[in-house]
C-alpha cells in the first residue's frame, strides 16, 4: 500500500542526477547509485526517480528493486522511455539509465497509481481527488504524473486533478518505451505496473516554476472564431476559417511558406480574451483535417464562438527562440529541474543532443536536469494544465523557503 511520506529531520534542498550508458544493467545502476550517493553526500534523499531505456526492458523490473535497496527511506517513481534524460544529457535510441534523488525537507509526498477504470466522472472528480489524497487544494501546490499510453486516457486524468486543485501545476509525461500495450513499466514505490498512471502530489515546503515549450511562433493576426461546431471550425472573423489560413499562408516568405504545408497549427487563446496575446498565451493544437466545399477545418481541440485564435508555425528555428524566451524569464534560484520532451524533439529537430538540457543550465544555473523523451508531455498553460505534443515541458523546483529568502 503506498503512503505519504514526509521528509522533516533534514534542513538542506538538494538535488543529484546521473546516467549511465552501461549496457549491463546492474553495472549501470552501481554506476548511478554511486554517484548519487557522492552527490548527496551525507543528506539522505525522500524521493528518487528512475527513467530506463527500452534497451533494458528484460530488466525492467529489477531495476526498482536494486534502487530500493540502496536508497530504502526514499519514495521511488518513475517510468521506462524512448530516450532518457539525466545528469543534463539526453540520450535517444540508446541504453541509458537516469538516476535523480532529493533532498526535499518539509515536504509531503502522496503518491498513488490509478487504472482507467477508476477514474471518476467529471462529478465526481474533486471529491475523489481531495478524497485520494487527503489535502485540500490550498495544500498542495504541485503533481508529478506519469502514464501508460495504451491503457489510461491522461486527458480525462488531468482534467479530473484540474477540477479537484483548480490552478494547481502538473507536470509529467506519457512513458514511450514500449511499442504495444504491456510493454511499458510504471515505478512507485516498491510497485511496478504494466498499465494506468502512477503520480505524486508535493505538499509543504516547495514550490514548482513551470516552463511550457510548445515549439511555436505566431504567424498572421489574432483572430476570432465567429463559427464553430464541436472542434470544427468554420469561420474567422466572419469568413471561411479555410480560405483564412490559405491568405496567412500565401503573406509568408518562402521558406515559412514551405514549413507550413507541414507544420501550420492552430493556437487557442487562453485567458479572458481580452488580449494582448502573445507568444506562450496560446494552446497549440494540430490542424487535423479540412472540408474544401465548406471552407472549414478541423482542430485538435474543442472551440467555441468568440474565442481568440492565432496561426502559428513549428520549426527547429520557432522551438529554440521559444524556449530561449521562456526560460529568459524564470530566473535562476532552482535546486533541480525535470524536463518532459517529445520524441520528435532532441538531435532529429535540432541537428545535435542535449539542446534543451543545455538550455536549461544555460539559463537556470548548473542545476541537476533529468527526465525522459515522452509520448505527450503534461504541463499548464494559462494557469490550466493539458497534455500536449511536440512540446518540452520544464519543471524547476526550490523550496519556499528559498524562494522567500
Amino acid at each position: 500500500m503506498l503512503r505519504a511520506r514526509c521528509c522533516r529531520t533534514q534542513r538542506s534542498v538538494k538535488w543529484c542526477s546521473a546516467l549511465s550508458t552501461d549496457e549491463n544493467l546492474v553495472s549501470a545502476t552501481r554506476s548511478v547509485v554511486d554517484e548519487v550517493h557522492a552527490g548527496m553526500g551525507s543528506l539522505e534523499p525522500n524521493l528518487v526517480l528512475i527513467f530506463v531505456s527500452e534497451q533494458h526492458d528484460s530488466h525492467y523490473r529489477e531495476v526498482a528493486a536494486l534502487v530500493g535497496g540502496e536508497f530504502p527511506a526514499a519514495l521511488i517513481v518513475g517510468c521506462t522511455a524512448g530516450g532518457v534524460i539525466g545528469g543534463g544529457q539526453e540520450k535517444e535510441s540508446t541504453c541509458a539509465l537516469s538516476l535523480t534523488a532529493a533532498s526535499l525537507p518539509g515536504v509531503t509526498l502522496r503518491p498513488f497509481h490509478i487504472d482507467a477504470e477508476e477514474l471518476p466522472e467529471a462529478e465526481r472528480a474533486p471529491a475523489f481527488w481531495e478524497g485520494r489524497f487527503g489535502s485540500p487544494p490550498d495544500e498542495t501546490p504541485c503533481f508529478l504524473l506519469f502514464s501508460d499510453p495504451y491503457s489510461m486516457n491522461i486527458e480525462r486524468l488531468v482534467e479530473g486533478l484540474e477540477a479537484a486543485y483548480p490552478g494547481v501545476p502538473a507536470i509529467g509525461g506519457i512513458a514511450s518505451g514500449g511499442r504495444a500495450p504491456g510493454e511499458n513499466l510504471l515505478y512507485i514505490g516498491s510497485d511496478v505496473h504494466r498499465s494506468g498512471a502512477v503520480g505524486i502530489g508535493f505538499s509543504g515546503n516547495i514550490t514548482l516554476e513551470t516552463v511550457v515549450s510548445q515549439g511555436c511562433r505566431p504567424v498572421g493576426l489574432p483572430m476570432f472564431v465567429t463559427r464553430s461546431r464541436e472542434n470544427i471550425l468554420f469561420e474567422l472573423d466572419g469568413r471561411p476559417a479555410l480560405h483564412v489560413a490559405e491568405e496567412v499562408v500565401e503573406g509568408l516568405d518562402a521558406g515559412d511558406q514551405a514549413a507550413a504545408k507541414g507544420s501550420l497549427l492552430l493556437g487557442l487563446g487562453m485567458g479572458d480574451g481580452q488580449g494582448p496575446f502573445n507568444r506562450g498565451d496560446f494552446l497549440v493544437r494540430n490542424l487535423v483535417g479540412r472540408d474544401e466545399p465548406s471552407g472549414a477545418l478541423v482542430v485538435g481541440a474543442m472551440l467555441s464562438d468568440k474565442q481568440v485564435v492565432q496561426f502559428h508555425l513549428r520549426d527547429a528555428g520557432a522551438a529554440r527562440e521559444d524556449l530561449a524566451e521562456r526560460l529568459g524569464r524564470v530566473g535562476s534560484d532552482f535546486s533541480g529541474a525535470l524536463l518532459f520532451s517529445c520524441l520528435s524533439r532532441g538531435a532529429g529537430l535540432y541537428g545535435v543532443s542535449d539542446h534543451d538540457s543545455d538550455q536549461v543550465r544555460a539559463h537556470c544555473g548548473a542545476i541537476p536536469v533529468a527526465g525522459f523523451f515522452a509520448n505527450g508531455e503534461i504541463g499548464p498553460v494559462g494557469g490550466e494544465t493539458f497534455v500536449h505534443g511536440y512540446t518540452s515541458v520544464i519543471g524547476l523546483f526550490r523550496s519556499r523557503d528559498e524562494a522567500t529568502t
